[in-house]
């Protein structure tokens, strides 16, 4: 996953917020789920090595800027904001993909392979359709366009979220 420096974060963080105590849903918040972008879902029994790799590939990437222009869903119970797919953002995806593609063993999800990947920033997850009525309401509100950076790369179990690694980004040149 990609996180973010504090500043965006923060924004993100209060978006997450807002929405959890309008709904009533707090699958974000009590999962203690940060902001952030999965750049890459899969399955392998290689953990070392999935570390070691990412660990690896860091050293070769920068942190970057994005842009995020839009509320959205994945229907019928997830509530996201959209960036930009800019160049920065899909050459993250490749690299990651690349670099996880080697790890033996490892099963890529369809849905994070390059040009099959939408990047998004969920905000609720497991919404009623009241629930997401509500949660757009909130952001139809709250929302604007901002930009923020990437600054750390991470590796995190899911279902409950749980960080095995978090690897800062170069500063861009």
């Amino acid at each position: 996953s990609l996180y973010f420096d504090e500043k965006t974060n923060n924004r993100i963080q209060q978006y997450i917020n807002k929405v959890a105590q309008k709904t009533g849903n707090g699958f974000m918040t009590e999962g203690k789920v940060p902001p952030h972008i999965t750049i890459s879902a899969f399955e392998t029994r290689q953990e070392k090595e999935a570390i070691q790799c990412l660990q690896k590939k860091v050293a070769e990437l920068k942190a970057g800027s994005l842009q995020w222009v839009s509320v959205a869903a994945f229907l019928p119970n997830v509530i996201y904001l959209s960036p930009v797919l800019s160049e920065y953002l899909h050459k993250l995806s490749v690299e990651i993909y690349d670099s996880i593609s080697q790890i033996k063993d490892t099963k890529i999800s369809p849905y994070y392979r390059p040009f099959q990947w939408l990047p998004h920033t969920t905000i609720g997850k497991k919404l009623s359709e009241e629930e997401m009525r509500t949660a757009f309401e909130v952001l139809q509100h709250q929302f604007g366009v901002f930009r923020g950076k990437v600054t750390h790369v991470g590796l995190a179990k899911t279902n409950p979220y749980e960080d095995l690694i978090l690897c800062e980004l170069p500063k861009q040149l």
